[in-house]
């Protein structure tokens, strides 16, 4: 599925599960910015998420959707926690790459507490290294559906 038929999926995805948009909150815990360039492009003029709905928002108390870059160092879990607690529920976490997945390389030091879901819920694992902008997008959809079954449960 190429870029154009991916987006028109999601657009219509997001209309059937929200009504309208998608704004999602970037968190990042420590990344190399390797992820984080990643989902900058999604806002180039290749991909332009924002015309199928999604936009990336300041505020976590403006969010639908996390998604978290990065293992989570130590002196960044309180802000975690905290962005985490400020986002209105239902609440969505994408862990996005192989660091917030588990750790990456870096696992469990000292200064480094691992992977994202020992500190948050997370619902939707985007790995990779870093993960390409399609599959965020196929994140995105995924958790789309996780976000639709949170809505039906009334959680």
């Amino acid at each position: 599925m190429n870029e154009e038929e991916l987006g028109f999926k999601l657009k219509k995805r997001i209309r059937q599960v929200l009504g309208g948009s998608l704004h999602i909150r970037h968190v990042d815990t420590g990344s190399c910015n390797g992820c984080d360039f990643e989902m900058s492009t999604l806002s180039n003029p290749i991909y332009d998420i924002a015309r199928f709905g999604v936009s990336f928002v300041p505020s976590p108390r403006h969010a639908d959707m996390l998604m978290v870059t990065g293992g989570v160092t130590r002196n960044l879990e309180d802000a975690l926690k905290i962005t985490y607690d400020a986002t209105p529920k239902p609440k969505i976490v994408l862990a996005i790459g192989a660091c917030a997945c588990g750790g990456g390389v870096f696992g469990e030091t000292y200064a480094n507490g691992a992977g994202v879901d020992k500190f948050v819920p997370v619902y939707v694992y985007v790995p990779g290294c870093p993960p390409r902008p399609q599959a965020l997008i196929q994140g995105i959809l995924l958790a789309l559906d996780k976000y639709e079954q949170v809505l039906n449960r009334g959680e």
